[in-house]
């Protein structure tokens, strides 16, 4: 398989045009542009570089299940060839059981159970992974959402003969996402983020790619309401990025950011 940066990305922007544009067909919709900015590492070098980063992001819910994009594009200070005007996606399409069956999957604190079907595509690093797996739904008090992704890590590269990131053998993962809204006094908050595990796999050069962990949750406040918009509408925050052994490297990160979010 042959890809670049220019054709992924424009594969991601007509998914997302034809994902928004199905709004109306869709039992809920929210399209956010996220803006972060912090200073990250490099894991190759170790060299620091002032990051910046817009992310459109997607959710939906239809008639057999829901769906989930993002899509960064990214920036730094520092050229070295790493996030200088880069771009990096996640897609991902759960079939329900309970919406399709017409059944309750309800199991104790499982909602419900769905096939979820997903590719991360990056562009400097000509990366393509396929994710098809699990997604369980979880009914926790106090929160909008939680749910757990398990799927596997599939590499699809063409490797170093194109020019980017070696191939690797294939492996899997487990993600938690979750969303939890709260008040303090007259002051709207939300709590949100997701933390991943993707385990360790080989490279084409015989090197070992490290399991790692990364953790991004986001404390936003709802400025929006505070000024008399539309709840939900404009939120300002921290998103704290914790990632161990970036990228299957030695490099351990612990990073705030500031966060703002755009839901339009």
């Amino acid at each position: 398989m042959t890809f670049n940066k220019s054709s992924v990305f424009a594969a991601a922007s007509i998914a997302a045009s034809a994902l928004v544009g199905s709004a109306q067909a869709a039992t809920w919709s929210k399209t956010q542009l996220h803006v972060n900015y912090g200073e990250f590492k490099n894991p190759f070098t170790k060299a620091e570089a002032n990051t910046s980063n817009f992310s459109l992001q997607h959710a939906s819910a239809y008639s057999l299940g829901d769906n989930f994009f993002f899509i960064d594009i990214l920036n730094d200070d520092v050229e070295d060839g790493y996030q200088d005007s880069d771009f990096y996606g996640e897609w991902y399409t759960n079939f329900s059981y309970s919406k399709i069956s017409g059944n309750k999957a309800q199991l104790g604190p499982i909602k419900d159970v769905g096939f979820v079907m997903g590719f991360n595509a990056a562009g400097d690093a000509n990366v393509m992974k396929y994710l098809p797996g699990i997604k369980f739904d979880w009914q926790v008090e106090g929160f909008d959402f939680v749910s757990t992704l398990v799927t596997a890590y599939i590499d699809d590269n063409d490797g170093i003969s194109s020019g980017g990131a070696p191939r690797e053998t294939d492996s899997w993962m487990i993600d938690l996402a979750w969303g939890a809204p709260f008040s303090l006094g007259e002051q709207k908050f939300y709590f949100t983020g997701h933390v991943e595990y993707i385990d360790e796999r080989e490279n084409e050069l015989g090197g070992k790619v490290k399991s790692w962990i990364l953790a991004q949750p986001i404390l936003e406040w709802d400025m929006g309401h505070a000024f008399d918009m539309p709840e939900q509408t404009l939120m300002l925050g921290v998103e704290w990025q914790y990632w161990h052994n970036k990228l299957g490297t030695n490099t351990t990160e612990s990073v705030p950011q500031i966060h703002l979010a755009w839901t339009f």
